[in-house]
C-alpha cells in the first residue's frame, strides 16, 4: 500500500523484534506493539494504543532471516500477552503484498539479498504452495527459494510417509540422540576415500575395523604389525559388503580351480563358477548372482526352521563351489543357520575332495545381536572354514542408515583380491569398496556408538528387544478365535534368534482373510507390518517357486521387528491395535460371506 503523508515508517520484525529484546519495554506490551507498529508515534498520557482501535492498518509482511527467527520465537513466549501476539503476526504476515521503494523512500525493503519475491513471506503464503506439485516428468526449477521454503517442502513430503517408528517391517535404525545428529552433520562433509587429506577420520574407520572383527572373534592377521588394522571395510549397507566377500570367493577359486586342472588366466575365464545357499537369501545376493556371473546353488528349507542343512550343503557342493554362504538371521524369521555344523561338513569335504572351500557368514542381522548371545555355538570366526563375515551397522549395530561392515580372515589370497591402492590424490592408500567416495557419517556414527554403549550397553539392548519380543510373541500366542489359536507362531523362539516375531494366522480357522490382508488393516492405525506369500523369484528363472519345501507357496505368514525403539508401551499399543484390525476384519468378511437381509417393512420416511 501506499505511505500515507506524515504517517509513521513501519519497522520490520527482525529490528523491531531484536530491539525489544534488549530494552527491556516487554514489561509493557502496549508500549511494545504501539512502537513496532508505529515506531514514529511516542505514548501520550490518555492515548489509546493503535492496537485496540477498531480500524487500524495491517503492515506489509517481512522476511524472517533465520539468525533472527529463535530470538522472534523466545520474545513471543516471554511476553505472554495477545497484544504482543497480535503485533508480531500483523509483521511476519501482512495482509498486502509491498511494492518495492528506493531506500530514500518512506519505508526500507529489509530483504536478504538470498530471497525472492517468493520468499518474502512463509511457506504457505507463497504462490508456490498452491502451483507446485511435483508430479509428471518434472524439470529443475529455474529460480532458487529461501533455504525455509525447501526445508518446508521436504517436510510436508516426508508428512505423507509412515512414520519411522511405527515401521516394523525394517531392520534398519531410526532413532538417534542429538549429539549424533551433530556427528553426522560433521561427517557428511569428510570424503573417507581421501584417507591423505583425512587420516585421522581413516584412523577411526581402522579403529571401527578393529572392533568389529575383535567382536567376531578374527585372530590377528600376520601383517597386522605392519598394517595396524585388519583386513577389512566400513561399507554402504551389507549389501556392497556381500558382493565384496563374494567377489574374494569367487576369485580365490578361480586361482585355485586353474592350478587343478591346469588351465590358464584367460581359460579358466570361460569356467563359471557358483556358490551354495539357502532359499532365505536376501537381495544382496541376487545382485552378486547377476553382477558377478555366480550360479546359486539353492538349498530348500523347511518352515521349521528356515535354515540351511548340513546334508544339502554336501549334495550341492562341488569343484566349482566358490563358498557356502550361513545367514546368521534370515530375514523372514530372524532364524540362524547352524554354522557349526556346516563347517564340520566342509571340513569332511574338503579333506576327501581336495576342495578349498570356505563360509561367508551373512550376518547382516545378526552380527551385533549373536555376539551378545553368549550362549550361542561358535559361528563365527573361531570356525576354521569361516573366511569372511558382512553385516549391516544400520541395523542391530544403531549406526545411520547406509552403514555397513564386512572382515576376512586374512588379506592373503582374500581380501587382497579386491584391494586398489590409490595415489593420485597426494598419497598411498588403499580402497577395498566397490564405491570410491562415501561420506564419513557411517563411521563417525558407528564409532559414537561403540563409545557411547559400549559392549555392555549392547548387551543391555539385546536383553531388551529380546524380551520386547518374548512379550509380543506371548500376546499373539494368547489370541484365540472361537476357542482356537488365532496365530501359528513360527520364528525362532525367545532365544538364539533374532529380536523378531514372526506368525502365521492359523490355517485351521479357514478365515476368509489372510496375513497381507492383516497387513493392510493395521496400516489404517499407523503400523507398518510386512506380510509375505511364501515364495521367492527363482534368480536362474524369474518363476515362482516355494520358500519351503513343506509349505505351500500360496500361503502367507507377517512379520515384526522388534528393534531397539520398540518400548514395551508401543508394542503394547501394537497389540491393541492388532485386535482392532481382526474384529474389524471378521465383521467385514462376515458381512461378506453373509449379507444382511434388507428389511421388507419401513417404519418411517427417510429424511
Amino acid at each position: 500500500h501506499k505511505q500515507a503523508p506524515g504517517a509513521p515508517t513501519c519497522t520490520p520484525p527482525f529490528k523491531a523484534l531484536d530491539a525489544f529484546r534488549w530494552s527491556g519495554m516487554l514489561a509493557d506490551p502496549t508500549a511494545f506493539a504501539s512502537a513496532t507498529l508505529f515506531p514514529g508515534a511516542g505514548r501520550q498520557a490518555g492515548a489509546v494504543s493503535p492496537l485496540s482501535e477498531q480500524k487500524h492498518r495491517w503492515p506489509i509482511g517481512y522476511p524472517l532471516p533465520e539468525t533472527n527467527r529463535s530470538n522472534a520465537a523466545s520474545l513471543l513466549v516471554s511476553g505472554a500477552c495477545a497484544t504482543t501476539t497480535a503485533a508480531a503476526l500483523a509483521l511476519r504476515a501482512g495482509a498486502k503484498r509491498r511494492q518495492h521503494q528506493s531506500r530514500t523512500g518512506a519505508v526500507l525493503v529489509a530483504r536478504r539479498d538470498s530471497e525472492s519475491e517468493h520468499g518474502r513471506y512463509h511457506y504457505y503464503a507463497a504462490p508456490s504452495a498452491r502451483t507446485e506439485n511435483f508430479k509428471g516428468n518434472v524439470e529443475m526449477p529455474k529460480r532458487g527459494r529461501p533455504a525455509r521454503h525447501a526445508n518446508r517442502v521436504i517436510q510436508d513430503t516426508h508428512e505423507l510417509d509412515f512414520k519411522e517408528r511405527l515401521n516394523t517391517s525394517s531392520y534398519v535404525n531410526v532413532t538417534f540422540e542429538e549429539e549424533e545428529l551433530q556427528v553426522v552433520r560433521t561427517g557428511i562433509k569428510i570424503n573417507l576415500a581421501d584417507q591423505t587429506v583425512y587420516p585421522s577420520s581413516f584412523n577411526m574407520h581402522n579403529v571401527c575395523v578393529n572392533m568389529v572383527a575383535n567382536l567376531w572373534n578374527c585372530p590377528e592377521p600376520a601383517d597386522f604389525a605392519e598394517k595396524g588394522v585388519h583386513a577389512g571395510a566400513q561399507t554402504v549397507g551389507s549389501t556392497e559388503a556381500c558382493l565384496l566377500a563374494g567377489l574374494c570367493l569367487k576369485f580365490r577359486w578361480r586361482k585355485w580351480y586353474a592350478s587343478k586342472h591346469g588351465l590358464t588366466e584367460d581359460e579358466v575365464l570361460g569356467v563359471r563358477p557358483n556358490i551354495v545357499i539357502s532359499t532365505q537369501f536376501q537381495a544382496a545376493w541376487e545382485k552378486l548372482f547377476r553382477y558377478m556371473d555366480i550360479e546359486p546353488r539353492l538349498c530348500a528349507t523347511s518352515v521349521k526352521d528356515f535354515a540351511i542343512t548340513p546334508e544339502g550343503v554336501r549334495e550341492a557342493v562341488d569343484d566349482r563351489t566358490i563358498g557356502v554362504v550361513c545367514i546368521m538371521g534370515n530375514h523372514y524369521g530372524g532364524h540362524y543357520d547352524p554354522i557349526q555344523e556346516v563347517d564340520a561338513v566342509l571340513t569332511e569335504i574338503n579333506k576327501e575332495k581336495g576342495f578349498q572351500v570356505g563360509i561367508h557368514v551373512d550376518a547382516a542381522s545378526g552380527g551385533f545381536i549373536a555376539p551378545f548371545q553368549t550362549y550361542l555355538p561358535p559361528w563365527d570366526f573361531r570356525l576354521p572354514n569361516v573366511l569372511s563375515i558382512s553385516s549391516s551397522g544400520h541395523k542391530f549395530g544403531e549406526s545411520v542408515c547406509g552403514t555397513g561392515w564386512v572382515v576376512w580372515r586374512q588379506r592373503e589370497g582374500l581380501s587382497e583380491y579386491v584391494a586398489i591402492s590409490v595415489s593420485y590424490l597426494g598419497g598411498m592408500g588403499e580402497s577395498y569398496t566397490l564405491n570410491f567416495s562415501r561420506p564419513a557419517s557411517g563411521v563417525y556414527v558407528q564409532f559414537y556408538k561403540f563409545l557411547r554403549l559400549g559392549w555392555e550397553g549392547y548387551a543391555e539392548l539385546e536383553k531388551n528387544m529380546m524380551s520386547n519380543a518374548k512379550y509380543l510373541r506371548d500376546e499373539l500366542k494368547a489370541m484365540k478365535y472361537e476357542g482356537k489359536p488365532r496365530f501359528k507362531i513360527l520364528d525362532a523362539g525367545d532365544t538364539g534368534c533374532l529380536p523378531v516375531v514372526t506368525a502365521m494366522l492359523n490355517p485351521e480357522l479357514d478365515l476368509p482373510y489372510d496375513d497381507i490382508d492383516l497387513q493392510h488393516a493395521l496400516a489404517e492405525s499407523h503400523w507398518y507390518v510386512s506380510g509375505y506369500r511364501m515364495s521367492l523369484n527363482d534368480p536362474k528363472t524369474e518363476e515362482k517357486i516355494p520358500l519351503f519345501v513343506d509349505m505351500d507357496m500360496g500361503q502367507t505368514m507377517f512379520r515384526v521387528v522388534v528393534k531397539s525403539n520398540c518400548t514395551r508401551y508401543l508394542l503394547g499399543d501394537l497389540t491393541d491395535r492388532l485386535k482392532e484390525a481382526l474384529d474389524t476384519l471378521d465383521e467385514h468378511f462376515h458381512e461378506m460371506r453373509y449379507p444382511k437381509k434388507r428389511s421388507q417393512h419401513h417404519s418411517g420416511h427417510a429424511c
